[in-house]
């Protein structure tokens, strides 16, 4: 996979996925950006849920289930000091639809332990939950 990422003047940065999608990212007005386009951070974020949510909708499918809903939460947790790298990521999946417990578990440990290559690409601990149709797990997975 490659892609040209071009400089569009301050700290701006534009370029078209392999996949043919415009990609704009900017930093902060503190630090030089015009809030212009989605900080790298952000595009990780994006990156890794979208990951996992594309590989457990095809678990489900290949197992038959499909959800209503999917939605999905992630906060990812920061170093403090330079590189300021994200050190823990919490990933919620909120599901629903006639989804027995066991098969949404195994397909989100399927993403995880995995198919995830956003996840594997990355060395922080990766923590997930669920819940399905309004019930929340006590459980991370």
């Amino acid at each position: 996979m490659k892609s040209t990422i071009k400089w569009t003047g301050n700290m701006a940065f534009s370029g078209i996925t392999p996949s043919g999608h415009e990609i704009k990212m900017d930093a902060a007005p503190e630090v030089g950006g015009q809030n212009s386009g989605a900080r790298p951070t952000e595009l990780l974020l994006y990156s890794l849920a979208g990951c996992t949510g594309i590989d457990i909708v095809l678990i489900l499918k290949k197992m038959r289930f499909e959800p209503t809903f999917f939605q999905m939460e992630i906060e990812g947790l920061r170093a403090n000091e330079d590189p300021k790298r994200f050190t823990d990521f919490h990933i919620h999946y909120a599901l629903e639809g006639n989804l027995p417990e066991d098969k949404v578990v195994r397909a989100i440990k399927l993403s995880k332990d995995k198919y995830c290559s956003v996840s594997h690409s990355l060395n922080a601990n990766i923590v997930a939950s669920y819940s399905i149709n309004g019930v929340e797990s006590s459980k991370n997975i």
